[in-house]
């Protein structure tokens, strides 16, 4: 048995993992790497092909895994919608012979992430695609092997733990998750099955690192929650203007903020390509309690048209919008910068329901936004947010639970994943024995 850390493994993106069981071997995700391609997800822009994302590194590096490797994939499993999870599929998902699994949400996603790319060129050869419940499991094209998707929480919806029972022991995929007990959305962990899972044998556990190094517990969503009602419902804004930006995919924060909108009477509208096909893709699986009370466009006459609208009568509306990172193009830039009929102007309300994503490009931009708010005097709200990542604690109990064999540190560059190897030998293991650090190319056989 042997496993291939193809990429996210020497940064935070492009995730793609590979467990070779000898007959057969199955995918762990497939992403893309944003900081090069940060301006697709909201600027029109010309069709990029494969090998153009490949020059700029934004693709999993899955031409080093050999072609008798890549000929045994036969399924691809992804963990999330995210698309530093499931947006390289469009580009080199049908070089394999293998059908795609995802839970029902985040196959939406990935149909419209197919559907931007058909837009834009050819229709790509689809691999065949299978909708997997939460909670639930399935064979293998080649009835070999079951693979479970376990539920957990995450910053978008029906995300999962992926479990491969092999007679040798299970082999946990565990790419992004943290322990919330109390979601907005969705249900809470299902502890008792992990640890039925660990009394069952672990082989290996695959699992992030991004905050290996934050001391604690990471808070629950209603956290959030608290905090934007703290944000929206004490602080005086009647007759300003208020916008919230958050991640398009968090359909639970976007739940939070339309509640608190409807407490203020405002009309609640989302604007930006990005919130339209994460919160589309949600209603189509039916996990948007609050489609009926949102108006969201992206068309831009229809945008130009809503926009001005609610200009004229800000007192009376609460707009979501996409920019969050300051991305270019995105509709807070453009708003920042005068470039729509939306006019922020002074003690209007910009509230940032999320956390700046930390590379240089995400800074930079943040800081590009940031001042051109502040020159208009707009009241700035920041870091209204709890992550969708586990801490230190949470990594903790999920190894106390699992009590794998041997554990690869993943989805983070070699600082982040060496404190989670830290973490691992408090618990009892050790590096080069049953702690894998490895980087994005490696391959280890598992004993």
């Amino acid at each position: 048995m042997k496993f291939h850390s193809v990429s996210g493994y020497n940064e935070v993106g492009k995730n793609m993992s590979v467990i070779d069981l000898g007959n057969e071997a199955i995918a762990f995700d497939m992403g893309v790497y944003l900081p090069p391609i940060v301006e697709l997800e909201e600027k029109e822009k010309k069709f990029v092909s494969e090998q153009g994302l490949r020059k700029i590194g934004a693709l999993p590096e899955d031409d080093k895994l050999s072609l008798d490797v890549k000929k045994k994939i036969k399924t691809i499993c992804l963990s999330h919608a995210h698309l530093d999870h499931v947006g390289a599929i469009p580009y080199i998902g049908n070089h394999y012979n293998a059908e795609v699994a995802g839970t029902p949400y985040t196959i939406e996603v990935l149909n419209s992430l197919l559907k931007d790319r058909e837009n834009r060129q050819n229709r790509p050869k689809l691999n065949p695609i299978r909708r997997v419940t939460p909670n639930s499991s399935f064979m293998t094209q080649g009835k070999k092997y079951e693979v479970e998707f376990l539920n957990i929480t995450h910053s978008t919806p029906q995300a999962s733990l992926i479990v491969v029972h092999t007679p040798k022991g299970a082999i946990v995929y565990a790419n992004d998750f943290k322990f919330d007990n109390n979601p907005i959305i969705g249900k809470r962990p299902d502890y008792d099955r992990l640890r039925e899972i660990g009394k069952q044998g672990v082989l290996a556990l695959i699992v992030e690192s991004l905050y290996a190094d934050h001391e604690g517990k990471t808070p629950s969503e209603k956290i959030a929650r608290g905090l934007l009602e703290d944000v929206l419902l004490t602080t005086e804004n009647k007759g300003q203007g208020i916008v919230v930006t958050t991640f398009s995919s968090h359909i639970a924060r976007l739940k939070s903020i339309v509640d608190c909108a409807k407490q203020l009477n405002r009309k609640i509208l989302f604007v930006g390509r990005s919130l339209h096909k994460y919160v589309s893709a949600a209603n189509n699986a039916k996990l948007v309690p609050f489609m009926q009370d949102i108006n969201l466009v992206t068309f831009r006459d229809q945008l130009e048209r809503k926009l001005k609208k609610a200009n004229q009568n800000k007192k009376d509306w609460l707009l979501v919008c996409t920019g969050h990172q300051g991305e270019p193009g995105s509709i807070l830039e453009r708003m920042s910068r005068g470039g729509l009929p939306y006019r922020l102007g002074h003690s209007d309300h910009v509230v940032f329901s999320s956390k700046i994503i930390p590379t240089p490009i995400n800074f930079e931009n943040r800081g590009v936004v940031d001042k051109r708010l502040k020159e208009k005097g707009v009241r700035i709200f920041t870091d209204v947010h709890v992550s969708g990542h586990c801490s230190r604690e949470d990594l903790r109990d999920l190894i106390t639970m699992l009590n794998p064999q041997h554990i690869i540190p993943a989805h983070a560059e070699i600082g982040r994943r060496k404190a989670l190897a830290e973490l691992a030998t408090e618990v009892g293991y050790a590096v080069n024995k049953d702690i894998h650090l490895m980087s994005n190319g490696d391959s280890i056989n598992l004993n």
